[in-house]
């Protein structure tokens, strides 16, 4: 047999319980602060990152986005196009054409580099969200879907009202330039004197 005392069963706990139970009877009167998602659309601020969207118009094919994409999700086909000359004497220039632009959003991890790497403002964050599939090849979106996010994507944030006016609309506002004319009627152009030190 054990030599040690046998405890005998104390109200120690019986308190603790009381607390507990206190507790919860306290938050069951309170409002709730969960929002229930799909009853309830969640408060998102206005530039947050739910998909990419595409403005295909602005693309040009530059790979640039597929190149820096750390998970390589993103699929760029193009071909080029020959244009014929503007003027008479002119030469024919080449584009290239986007034939396929797709991510792939099942793989894709949403840092962003392919929107700030973008020099022609061709990809948008889009703060929409809700776009589960059941079938996971599903998630690969063409520039059709990809095109279709745009409208959900909001305008940018507007300038602060201290701020220097954006290079783009000062070059726009800035009168066009005359060119000056010389004795024949043919535009001249301004050269530097030369110095006569030399």
């Amino acid at each position: 047999m054990s030599s040690q005392p046998s405890r005998k069963p104390s109200a120690t706990g019986i308190p603790g319980i009381l607390k507990g139970l206190a507790t919860t009877a306290r938050t069951m009167a309170r409002p709730t602060h969960t929002a229930e998602y799909p009853d309830a659309p969640p408060h998102l601020p206005p530039r947050s990152r739910g998909v990419i969207a595409l403005l295909e118009e602005n693309c040009t094919s530059c790979m640039l986005c597929a190149r820096e994409c750390p998970d390589w999700c993103i699929y760029i086909d193009s071909h080029k196009e020959t244009l014929p000359a503007t003027a008479p004497g002119g030469r024919e220039r080449q584009r290239n054409v986007l034939d396929r632009f797709a991510i792939d959003f099942s793989l894709c991890m949403y840092c962003g580099i392919c929107v700030e790497v973008c020099p022609f403002d061709a990809l948008f964050w889009s703060p929409e969200f809700e776009y589960a599939e059941l079938d996971i090849r599903d998630l690969l979106h063409e520039k059709g879907r990809l095109g279709q996010w745009m409208a959900t994507v909001p305008p940018p944030p507007a300038l602060d009202d201290r701020s220097a006016e954006p290079a783009e609309v000062a070059a726009a506002n800035k009168p066009a330039r005359v060119p000056r004319r010389g004795a024949a009627g043919r535009p001249t152009t301004a050269r530097p004197e030369k110095d006569e030190s030399e």
